[in-house]
């Protein structure tokens, strides 16, 4: 009767092993993959700054255009 329960905790064990190890090999191609977007997505940061930076411009230049128009549209409303 006990070799049955040490043959049966022995299995169980084996299994949670094999288990663990199948978890280890997928979550190191997980880093694996989220380190590789990391690298590739780095070069974006800048860009991004560079293109919300020509933004700001932009809203600026239509923020004042308008301000120009604003004049005209109570003119014309009138």
């Amino acid at each position: 009767m006990t070799g049955v329960l040490v043959a049966a905790l022995a299995g169980y064990l084996i299994w949670v092993e094999v288990i663990l190890r199948r978890l280890t090999d997928t979550l190191g191609k997980v880093a694996f993959g989220v380190g590789a977007i990391a690298h590739r997505v780095q070069p974006v940061e800048t860009t991004v700054g560079e293109i919300n930076g020509d933004l700001i411009g932009v809203a600026d230049a239509l923020e004042a255009l308008a301000a120009d128009l604003e004049p005209r549209r109570a003119s014309r409303a009138s």
